[in-house]
């Protein structure tokens, strides 16, 4: 089965990623479905769209919005699937909602996006979230920075995501302020509830 417009997905592994193991002990870090830090994020490509060329293929690991696996609960208090629901953890996404692609273990931005990792300031307004980071994963599209460039971004255009094990904001690319000198020293941003 194919959508006209949109791609289909499933789970990489659950809708919620809200369990950490220690120990071989299973430790439940939510049991709330309205949280969005813990709905997971992951998918896999199960088809793409007719009517769109795109260079996600099927099997892509992808990174997505956090409606799309969600569960929520109506008016009414009865709990209910994300529109992005099909059936039997199947899930229509638009490409608006894949933000990170994954080919041939190298992660893609698409076209408007980059990642960003934050780093610590000193700066007394950019103690609660930082503002500036090393750009880790980039769209084609944006030729006035590269990977690894030492960027600013425009405060509350930044979303985090937890991408391979490490802290990353995403951006739109047209919110990116100012290219740093990178000194090469900076450090991490990774406050410790993170």
């Amino acid at each position: 089965m194919q959508s006209l417009f949109n791609f289909i997905i499933k789970p990489k592994q659950e809708r919620y990623d809200n369990k950490k193991y220690i120990d071989d002990n299973e430790l439940i870090l939510n049991s709330e479905i309205a949280d969005h830090r813990y709905v997971s994020r992951v998918g896999i490509v199960t088809a793409l769209p007719k009517s769109e060329k795109t260079k996600i293929q099927i099997g892509n690991e992808v990174i997505v919005h956090h409606n799309v696996f969600r569960r929520y609960h109506d008016a009414k208090g009865i709990e209910k699937n994300s529109r992005s629901y099909w059936k039997e953890d199947k899930y229509f996404v638009t490409a608006e909602q894949i933000f990170l692609y994954k080919q041939n273990n190298e992660w893609y931005a698409p076209q408007d996006y980059c990642f960003i990792k934050p780093i610590q300031s000193n700066n007394i307004i950019e103690k609660e979230i930082p503002l500036r980071g090393i750009v880790k994963y980039l769209s084609e599209d944006f030729d006035k920075i590269k990977v690894n460039d030492l960027v600013g971004f425009m405060p509350s255009g930044e979303y985090e995501f937890i991408v391979d094990g490490e802290r990353l904001y995403r951006v739109l690319t047209k919110f990116i302020t100012i290219k740093y000198e990178r000194q090469g020293n900076e450090k991490e941003y990774n406050p410790s509830w993170a």
